[in-house]
This record gives structure tokens, sequence and C-alpha cells, in this order.
């Protein structure tokens, strides 16, 4: 059984068990999240999709940690005008474990 839930405008497809990096959340490491935006369930070749949201379906997650993502490194450069600017990003992500699916 799978399913594609929409956390904060993305789209991830989610097994039970299965651990994923989503945006930022503001909660606290060890609390439960219920995320109620499933789009599509897939029970054993029994598929319901939603318009847009399944209205029944919803997935319990566990917040694992707060982590960072690779460095990104943003260079600008224009050739002949002494144009040099370099920046860099580290994202922020929750780690969550999907501990329970119910359609």
């Amino acid at each position: 059984m799978y399913v594609i839930l929409d956390v904060n405008n993305r789209q991830y497809k989610v097994k039970q068990g299965q651990e994923i990096y989503v945006d930022l959340q503001a909660v606290e490491v060890g609390t439960d999240l219920t995320l109620n935006k499933i789009l599509l369930a897939d029970n054993e070749g029994a598929i319901s999709v939603g318009t847009p949201n399944l209205s029944n379906a919803s997935v319990s997650a566990k917040v694992l940690d707060h982590v960072k993502g690779d460095k990104v490194i943003i260079f600008k450069k224009k050739r002949r005008k002494g144009y040099r600017l370099k920046k860099g990003h580290r994202q922020q992500f929750t780690k969550v474990r999907i501990e329970s699916i119910t359609v």
C-alpha cells in the first residue's frame, strides 16, 4: 500500500515505515504529525484518486530530526567587468517516519 501526499506543495510517494525529508516543519522532535492532503491511494491494486484530496484518508508520521541539506554554491560573474558574486545556501529539512496510513 502506498499513497501520494502533499506537504507544502511538494508531492511524495510514501509507504508505511519509510523515512522521508520534507521542508522544515515548526514542530518539536518526537511529536506526531497528521498529514491530511492525500492525493492518491493504492491499496493492492485498488486505486483511489481524490478531487483534489481524499476526504477520509490520513497519514500519521513521527518527527525524527531537523537537519540541513548539502551546501549549494551560487556563483555569478560578468566577464571584463570585475563583477563576481559568490553565495552559499543550506536548505533546512525535517526528517519524518511514516507510522501508519488510513484510507
